[in-house]
Parts: C-alpha cells; structure tokens; sequence
C-alpha cells in the first residue's frame, strides 16, 4: 500500500491516476491542513473523476478518467494515532508527499516529539519511526514537491529532525540504510476543476489535468510502477534541466514580452503572430542549441511543449508567472545565455534583450 501526505489536486491527477490506470496498489491519503478535502474523499468513497483536456498529437483530447485506488483519507490533527497505524501495516511500501516547497522546513513546535508533529518532515520521521519500532522494513520515499534533488534533500531534513529528537545510532542507520529516498521529477499542469464538464456540481472532486504527464525516477533498477509516463534513469538532472530552461525558461520569456504587448494568457502568445514567431526563434535558435548532447531530445520536448501551451481548455496567466520574476529569470533564462556564449562565441540576440 501507499501512505500519501497531501490530498491536492495534483497528487489526486498524477499519482493516484497512475495507481489507479495500473492497478499497482492501494492508498491511504493523509491531509495535514484543514480537513474538508479528505472528508469529501471518504463521503466518495476514494472515487472521482480527471478531465484529461489539452492538445496533443496535432489534436485536441477530451478525456475523462475514473480515480478509484484511494481506499480511505485521513486528518493528521485529529487522526494521528491511526495514521501511525498505517505505518506498522506490513504490507506498505510507498510513502509519497506533495507539500509544496514550503513543506520542505523544520518547525520550532517540533522540538520535542509530544503530540502531533508540525512539519511534513517531522511527520515522516514519527511514521519511520513507528515503522522502525515495529521491526518493518523501510519503504521508498518519493517526495513529489518541485525541488532539485527532493529525495536527498527530504532525508537530510528528516536526518536533521532525528538529532533533534536525540534517535538511537541503530535509528539513525535504518533510516539511511534501509529506507529509500528517491529523486524524482514530475511534471503536469493541473489546473483545478474544468471550466465545463458535465459531472461538475456531481463529483465535488472533479478535476482537470493536461494529456502531458512526466514522472522521471532516479533508479539504477527500472521502477516498479510500470505507466507509459513514468521513466526511470540513474541520473535524473538532464531532465531536470530541460524542464527548467525549456518549459520553465519559455514561461518567463513570455512575461518579458508579452505582458508589456498586453497579452493574458500563454495560449493567446501562441495565438499571436509576431509573439508565435518570436517564442520559435527564440526556442530552437537560442535555447535548444545549448541542450542538444546534454539532455533527450530537446528538440522534441519543445515541440511538446509548444503543444502544451496550445491548451485550449486552459487560461494560463502570464501575472502568476509573473510572481517572483526577477529570481525565476536568474535560474531559467540567464544560464542559457551564458552558456549560448560560451558555446558559441557570441551573444544570443533575443536572450540577451531578456536578461540585459
């Protein structure tokens, strides 16, 4: 089984559709803030629907999918005691998250380990714990939160929260040895419930994915959850790198030039000629260059993602993107200029315009 903290939307249309597409296992969702999604969860008996909608294949798919691999949620404040319950279940395997960034901290309340921990890695620690007490074997730990290196940086948080708590050598040693903290990379919009459908005001857990799913493992061993979106490499940075300044890169640039035009949305820069124009010469002239012989098929992944952005059931808004700008430029945009130069002695033309 499969013990899983977060009962958002995206672990519900990306994770536990791909459990419940294969068949591969059962899951146990835990929600740590508030409580009314995994009430609405247990009232649908673990069941709802994903509108799968977006373009992809030079077409436009319309889809929808029934969830049924999650048997029952619970409420970590009021519910803790059975969460640790699940944590002695022989048979558990798994241990996913998506917290988001901010879950990846250690809390002050944590000091001790009276009552309900506060931080998800305080949490994971009580339930590896229990496991370990328990004389159980250490499960695979796949943190899906959008961080570099999240298995590795997940494990030293909770290694981190151990000391704190004064664990035993032996503990200590289980929980680096026998546990298995897995870097991995997921990518897929979900953008919450469709604007139209015809289960909206049926399923309360409704949702809306884009076709384009990627889940990549780090694993020297091919990874046991075989599903069409799932890729497992010993090294997952290529990929990580190719999201970034592709998809991510692509993102800001729009911001750069279509906001000051007044464009909204992502879908109307492709929509736009002269902005259409510039997204392609600025992606397989400038960006594209600089990834081909380090990452798979960055000429590929532009082609997908320019699909991506096509979406037509999706209104992505430049201001989100927006958020945060300077320091996303910094991380998506500029060492794809630096590189561009080095590689090829001379300054990218429309890079440069972005990052001067």
């Amino acid at each position: 089984m499969i013990l899983q903290f977060g009962a958002g939307n995206f672990l519900r249309a990306f994770v536990d559709l791909f459990v419940s597409e294969t068949g591969f296992d059962e899951i146990v969702v835990v929600q740590s803030t508030g409580i009314e999604r995994a009430e609405a969860i247990n009232q649908a008996g673990g069941r709802y629907h994903v509108a799968v909608q977006g373009f992809a294949d030079s077409r436009v798919i319309d889809e929808t999918l029934e969830v049924s691999s999650i048997t029952k949620a619970l409420h970590a404040g009021t519910q803790w005691s059975k969460v640790l319950e699940i944590a002695r279940r022989p048979d558990l395997r798994w241990i996913v998250s998506n917290t988001t960034e901010a879950g990846f901290v250690l809390e002050e309340a944590d000091a001790g380990q009276e009552g309900v921990p506060a931080s998800y890695p305080a949490k994971l620690l009580a339930v590896l714990l229990t496991r370990h007490e328990a004389g159980l074997p250490g499960p695979v730990i796949l943190p899906c939160e959008l961080i570099e290196r999240n298995g590795d940086k997940l494990r030293d948080f909770v290694i981190e929260q151990a000391a704190r708590w004064k664990v035993s050598q032996e503990a200590l040693e289980w929980l680096r040895g026998a546990c298995r903290w897995v870097n991995n990379l997921v990518d897929r919009i979900v953008p919450g419930p469709p604007k139209a459908h015809e289960l909206l005001g049926k399923d309360p857990l409704l949702l809306s994915a884009e076709p384009f799913a990627f889940w990549a493992i780090e694993s020297s061993e091919r990874f046991e959850l075989k599903h069409p979106a799932v890729v497992t490499a010993a090294d997952i940075t290529p990929y990580y790198l190719r999201k970034v300044r592709i998809l991510n890169g692509l993102h800001s640039a729009l911001v750069c030039k279509a906001m000051p035009m007044g464009i909204d949305t992502v879908r109307e820069c492709l929509e736009n000629a002269e902005v259409a124009a510039w997204l392609d010469e600025l992606l397989y002239q400038e960006i594209v260059p600089v990834l081909e012989g380090r990452v798979e098929d960055p000429e590929g992944f532009a082609r997908v993602t320019l699909d991506r952005f096509r979406n037509p059931f999706l209104e992505h808004k430049l201001s989100a993107i927006a958020l945060n700008h300077e320091a996303k430029v910094k991380v998506r945009l500029v060492p794809t200029y630096e590189e561009y130069r080095s590689k090829f002695g001379k300054g990218p033309r429309l890079l440069g315009q972005l990052v001067s």
